[in-house]
């Protein structure tokens, strides 16, 4: 960390030193889930440069969906939630709280970064170290922007497929309080509840939710249900210390339970999983607000475990966690209101254990991992001429196995026509090296190769009829090659990895693949008068192997073709009602695509009623024509199901 500290304190020291600057110049907040961060405002983006920005200034695609967004789809699950935005898919082993996969424009979900209020959720004993999102629920989230693309140099080496940066609520009044309870079909019920203040020192907020449902059967054909309950609680709180100075502290802790399923029949198996995350950090501003800084420290720990009941003597089948330990710096200097840079340091520690219990070694040994990553930052923005953006940045990384890498970043954006016409193109490149589950776990491989990945995209956004309907198409590419699967083996395979020291496994992890994955993304929105509000967006994906003897063969669960609709209409009586339909094409289960998913359609009807300024009911009908479909071949969805709720705030 003093390494990677020192050489962003040298480069800040060459970038104001240098500087010649106009006096009042301000630089903007360094910290993604603070003030700024959590703000309301769908045209401000800050995950894009990790500073806030007009969307007009961005080159990245990105989509913000603000609380009052969030409130008006009555989502629970957040993964179900970043499916209405375009090019975001998930995969799900049956009900909430079984492991889910999420996919933006056709990556894997270890090559997507999760973050929620500033940290990212990558679980390190995870299969190939991505976060699982089936526990994550909506509970006190106020802001979530969607980032495509690769965003390697601020966020690492990991940011290929994108960034999702989840913000929970940061008070702005000097009192409030939220309550929202809903229950419905399948026994479900969810209660979530808030309180905090913004006074002239000190903005804290505490939160906590409890959801509990019966469930389906995970299962395709199962007979018995498998249930889910989720405990969750959150909280900030944040010291103004002085004008310059203030002090910050996050944390957002969930507990839950789930019965699950195998792919072949029905199970009494059920898995616990445990999630914390905290933040603490310091921010400092120098030479009058020109230059902003942020020290922080983030930590994540999940521990999960999965239970068979009908194994007394043994009942543990898998036990694992997973922690990092994160130091951060980051400093933002505005040399004038038209040039600025982005600059920090960051040292991660993750480790990690897991092992399989069996009724023949029910209490065998921890396979277990760690590996540091140290790294520096450094982006510039500028406008040079009025109306275009142009962002560029490197990074630079020392890990502790695989050695030290750097890559780059470039966008462009420029706002044309009053800012009607906005033009988008961006470059990055990641890198990934294998997690520590694909290096250290039984499956694990040390003669892995790192992942490398390019990436490409390039659109325009057009407003019209003065900002009542805009529509924009944005084209991608990503090239990858080294992408790490799991390989498969069989009872007398004489590969050698299939019996490290003389013992037959199941199975290891190997580079295999090289993939182009290219599509096209297209986004509507129309508000014909001003109660009706019609939106969609449809993607494109082509997510192809181009190697070995599934090249020309598309990706496992990834849809070609998939797109939402949302027609919503605020009567004159304080009633909004909503259409919603979802469509996903049809994927396959396996790499020769032998095995086909069906495509499917779903529509969700939605109503809220508003009482008052305290008081708004709501309810839905999720899955309205009761469309049988599967996301992963075997395992059960839910059917048709009718939930009503209150919102409160005060």
């Amino acid at each position: 960390m003093i390494r990677a500290f020192l050489s962003s304190t040298a480069l800040a020291t060459v970038l104001v030193s240098g500087a010649a600057m106009a006096d009042d110049q301000k630089a903007p907040e360094a910290d993604v889930a603070g003030a700024a961060g959590a703000n309301g405002v769908a045209e401000l983006v800050v995950t894009a440069t990790r500073t806030a920005q007009p969307i007009e200034k961005v080159g990245a695609s990105v989509t913000v969906l603000t609380q009052g967004a969030i409130e008006a789809s009555q989502s629970v699950s957040v993964v179900e939630l970043l499916a209405q935005a375009p090019g975001v898919s998930y995969t799900r082993n049956g009900g909430p709280g079984t492991s889910t996969s999420l996919n933006i424009r056709g990556a894997e979900t270890q090559h997507t970064v999760v973050l929620i209020d500033g940290v990212k959720l990558n679980d390190p004993s995870s299969t190939q170290g991505g976060f699982n999102s089936g526990n994550l629920l909506v509970g006190d989230i106020s802001r979530i922007e969607i980032l495509r693309g690769a965003q390697s140099t601020l966020w690492g080496s990991q940011a290929i497929g994108g960034v999702v940066n989840i913000v929970t609520a940061d008070p702005t009044v000097p009192f409030t309080t939220s309550v929202d309870v809903e229950g419905g079909a399948r026994q479900t019920g969810y209660l979530r509840a808030g309180l905090g203040g913004a006074g002239d020192r000190i903005t804290w907020r505490v939160a906590g939710g409890f959801y509990s449902t019966d469930g389906f059967s995970a299962y395709k054909a199962g007979t018995e249900t498998d249930g889910y309950h989720n405990t969750g609680l959150s909280g900030r709180v944040r010291f103004k210390l002085s004008d310059a100075v203030s002090a910050e502290v996050r944390s957002v802790w969930s507990k839950g339970k789930n019965d699950f399923d195998g792919f072949a029949g029905d199970s009494s198996e059920y898995g616990r999983t445990e999630e914390l995350v905290v933040y603490s950090g310091l921010n400092f501003a120098l030479l009058d607000g020109r230059w902003n800084n942020r020290l922080g420290y983030a930590y994540t720990d999940t521990d999960r475990e999965n239970v068979n009941p009908l194994r007394p003597a043994a009942p543990l089948t898998f036990d694992a966690a997973g922690k990092n330990k994160r130091w951060e710096y980051q400093g933002v200097f505005a040399f004038t209101d038209t040039f600025s840079a982005t600059f920090g340091a960051e040292s991660e520690n993750a480790r990690m254990r897991t092992r399989s219990p069996s009724t023949f070694d029910p209490n065998p040994a921890f396979k277990t991992g760690k590996v540091g990553v140290d790294s520096v930052y450094g982006q510039l923005q500028a406008e040079p001429i009025k109306g275009l953006t142009l962002t560029a940045g490197v990074r630079y990384e020392d890990h502790d196995t695989y050695g030290s890498h750097t890559l780059g970043q470039a966008s462009a954006a420029w706002a044309l026509n009053e800012g009607n016409t906005v033009l988008r193109a961006s470059f990055g490149q990641g890198f990934r090296a294998p997690g520590l589950y694909e290096l250290y776990s039984e499956y694990g491989n040390l003669d892995l190769s790192p992942e490398k990945f390019d990436s490409w995209d390039a659109g325009v956004e057009q407003r019209f009829f003065g900002g009542k309907a805009r529509a924009s198409a944005t084209w991608f590419q990503r090239e990858a090659d080294n992408e790490i699967r799991y390989n498969s083996c069989s009872s007398g395979s004489t590969d050698p990895l299939c019996t490290p020291g003389g013992v037959f496994r199941y199975g290891y992890y190997r580079n295999v693949q090289k993939t182009k994955t290219q599509g096209v993304e297209l986004i509507g929105e129309v508000k014909p008068v001003a109660a009706l509000t019609i939106t969609g967006n449809y993607t494109y994906t082509d997510a192809q192997s181009e190697s070995g003897a599934s090249k020309g063969k598309q990706l496992t669960r990834r849809p070609k073709n998939m797109g939402n609709l949302s027609v919503a209409y605020r009567w004159p009586v304080g009633l909004t009602t909503t259409v919603a339909a979802r469509y996903v094409g049809k994927t396959y289960n396996n790499d020769t695509n032998t095995q086909v998913v069906k495509d499917y359609t779903l529509v969700d009807l939605r109503a809220a009623y508003t009482i008052n300024e305290t008081y708004e009911v709501f309810g839905r009908v999720e899955n309205a024509f009761d469309k049988d479909y599967q996301t992963i071949l075997n395992y059960g969805t839910p059917g048709r199901g009718a939930f009503v709720g209150l919102r409160a705030r005060f």
